[in-house]
């Protein structure tokens, strides 16, 4: 890692360390290094975000933190280090009491994140009664404080996933990833396939939750300009390696890697000519 990557991928309070994580997927003609040597900190209270093109290694890391990956992919390298433990160390069942309670996740397309014959008290529920041991009772109640958080009627409780809409079943599976009062919640792609709108709900409610709670959040998008607005620091990613990471400011007004000035050349600009627009994308 390059001086300049190393001047701002740490943190002076961090929450969860990350050290040269790599992650692989073995194939019929050999491995492919999907992440390689990635290193960084998240603050505590930090909103830290991971940014580049799909299939650049950014679900493969939030994966990789939970141990969620399936063979054929696999670990190969590196230490993640929270509460003084290294996760990869871990038995399974001690990594358990870690998951969802300490460590949640709200997973890409919020649809197949919810069961859908399911209703939603059940599925807050299932979370409450398996981590924490409530009466039905108990977890009916934590489940209404959890949807006065996001802004959903206590009384649509009894429905199920079909019947919200898409913003309001991306704010319900950020509610059940807060039912535990997690230290760190991984966002990955939580405002895909949202109109602008609802994009803009879903960050102010996220930004407004991190404020009152003070968890961590690492936030995963494609989209440079939106998590621009959200976030304390950014690192950008390509070919499973971290190019750049600084602050959210200097990403946006001076960004030092070809890579990312090519991203933010990307966005459409209404003082730039059509010629101009075509030729930041080759």
């Amino acid at each position: 890692m390059s001086e300049n990557l190393l001047q701002h991928a740490f943190h002076a309070d961090p929450v969860i360390q990350i050290r040269d994580l790599c992650v692989d997927y073995i194939t019929d003609h050999g491995d492919f290094n999907a992440v390689k040597s990635v290193s960084f900190d998240i603050g505590k209270g930090e909103i830290f975000g991971l940014a580049g093109e799909s299939g650049c290694g950014k679900s493969t890391i939030a994966f990789a933190i939970n141990r969620l990956h399936k063979p054929p992919a696999f670990i190969s390298g590196g230490e993640i280090h929270f509460e003084g433990h290294n996760l990869l160390k871990l038995a399974e069942s001690e990594f358990n009491t870690i998951r969802w309670s300490k460590i949640a996740m709200v997973f890409q397309s919020a649809m197949n994140s919810l069961n859908p014959v399911l209703p939603i008290k059940e599925q807050f529920a299932d979370v409450l009664r398996h981590h924490q041991g409530m009466t039905e009772e108990q977890a009916e109640h934590r489940a209404e404080q959890l949807l006065d958080l996001v802004n959903i009627p206590r009384e649509r409780l009894n429905e199920y996933p079909h019947q919200f809409s898409g913003g309001m079943r991306q704010r319900l599976v950020i509610a059940i990833a807060l039912s535990l009062n997690p230290k760190l919640i991984i966002m990955d792609e939580p405002t895909t396939a949202l109109d602008v709108v609802v994009q803009r709900e879903i960050l102010q409610q996220i930004y407004q939750l991190r404020q009152e709670f003070g968890f961590s959040v690492l936030f995963i998008t494609h989209d440079l300009a939106l998590m621009s607005q959200l976030c304390d620091r950014i690192a950008i990613m390509r070919h499973g390696e971290i190019v750049e990471i600084n602050t959210s400011k200097q990403i946006r007004s001076n960004p030092q890697h070809a890579y990312t000035q090519k991203l933010w050349a990307s966005f459409p600009n209404i003082h730039q000519n059509k010629h101009q627009a075509q030729g930041a994308l080759v």
